[in-house]
């Protein structure tokens, strides 16, 4: 372990390939670019410290330098004890920034660099889960008077802080990223169905076709997770608790049903619903000898593994597949149980975590330039905010699309008109 004052990582000497990865990762993140570009002449985060508690991945890297071109003081600490990327962890440190974390951390570090981001007394919190916010609520009252605000990166998080504001617990004004159309439409589905199966590939090297997929949850993730299992030749069997997205799951052409029948059937299991326990002990009794189960919600408590490890012999069988007996039979976790997606492999590909972070760095800007008049709740970004990603997005791609003539728009906007 490489570690001082300002950072603590696997090893320093990993820089160079991080540096070139985040380099790659830029070539493909052009819309958060563009913003950079904007935020290098009118330095709008000037004097603005950010403590940030995400993944460390090369697409956060890219992030953080764009904060930091906007005139921010940054520290970050991984959201996630499997997800950090150690060369890219490395580059950063070696980059001048305070960072903290480590691939494979224990839980005792990753408090330790969580506190290690508060201490920094940031202005500004940018979270993925919540546990940044929730420490800060909990244990570092006397920081909230001079934090502007924060931003939220993901669904769990989001329910947590909404769980917060409903019991008047949230004294900071947060912004749900998650929640922004180029967020959640993208990054949930797009990147989380493309992500989670190569997570799961890197870690198993199994054959998705023919097989039985059982996706647990049908949220934006669980969408995504189900058409892409589909598309590669997968059987797919959706559980839910949510009556109108069976219903989507229905239509959408997957079988519906509880996971105690699921269970009998299924070869591949893939939880991402944000709750706990949503494949128990009992449910995996149930399963084929070789079953394989995978989690791709933010945090690791929707396979019950704890009970699982105490009425299972387990062995470590690949660097990311741990073989339990149970009942003479042979099951198989993926990554511990934690995000398959950045676990086993890299996380969403680099142009959707672009849009993801466009909407961190408009998200930032905005708590800036409306210091002191948001309310000290879950806030969602203005709408025209929204759009202007998808407008940096659509020149990357190089799409031109229509606009409204002065006719259409008064069509829209009256109600005389009819048949």
């Amino acid at each position: 372990m490489d570690e001082n004052e300002n950072y603590c990582v696997k090893d320093i000497n990993l820089a160079n390939q991080g540096q070139m990865n985040i380099e790659y990762a830029e070539k493909q993140m052009k819309a958060l670019l563009k913003i950079k570009q904007r935020f290098e002449k009118e330095k709008p985060l000037k004097g603005i410290k950010i403590g940030m508690a995400l993944h460390l991945t090369k697409e956060t890297a890219v992030l953080v330098k764009t904060l930091k071109t906007g005139g921010a003081d940054v520290a970050i600490c991984s959201c996630n004890p499997l997800s950090t990327q150690d060369d890219v962890a490395a580059s950063l440190a070696k980059q001048g920034f305070r960072v903290y974390g480590y691939k494979g951390e224990t839980t005792e570090d990753y408090y330790k660099f969580l506190n290690k981001v508060i201490e920094f007394k940031p202005n500004i919190t940018i979270d993925d889960g919540c546990d940044l916010v929730s420490e800060i609520h909990k244990n570092h009252k006397e920081l909230i008077k001079d934090i502007i605000g924060g931003c939220e990166e993901t669904t769990t998080g989001v329910i947590r802080l909404r769980a917060m504001e409903k019991d008047n617990a949230l004294k900071y004004p947060i912004i749900a990223v998650n929640d922004n159309k180029t967020k959640h439409l993208i990054d949930n589905y797009y990147g989380t169905g493309q992500s989670t199966i190569d997570g799961i590939l890197r870690a198993s090297n199994i054959l998705i076709a023919g097989n039985t997929v059982v996706v647990a949850g049908y949220g934006d993730c669980g969408k995504g997770v189900a058409l892409r299992a589909k598309g590669l030749g997968a059987k797919v069997i959706v559980t839910e608790v949510n009556p109108f997205r069976a219903m989507q799951a229905g239509f959408d052409g997957h079988k519906v049903m509880q996971m105690n029948e699921a269970a009998k059937l299924g070869d591949l299991f893939i939880t991402v619903t944000g709750d706990i326990n949503v494949i128990t002990v009992e449910h995996m009794k149930l399963m084929k000898d070789g079953a394989i189960v995978a989690n791709s919600g933010h945090f690791d408590v929707e396979i019950d593994l704890k009970s699982l490890k105490k009425a299972a012999e387990s062995r470590r069988i690949r660097p990311f597949l741990d073989e339990y007996t149970l009942n003479n039979k042979k099951i198989y976790v993926a990554g511990e149980g934690r995000l398959i997606n950045l676990a086993a492999a890299e996380g969403h590909p680099s142009t959707v975590m672009s849009l993801s972070f466009c909407g961190q760095s408009l998200a930032v800007e905005y708590l800036i330039k409306n210091k002191g008049e948001l309310e000290k709740k879950v806030i969602t970004l203005p709408k025209e905010i929204d759009e202007r990603i998808s407008w940096l997005q659509l020149g990357v791609m190089n799409i031109n699309i229509d606009k409204l003539t002065e006719e259409q728009k008064k069509y829209l906007s009256s109600w005389q008109e009819g048949t």
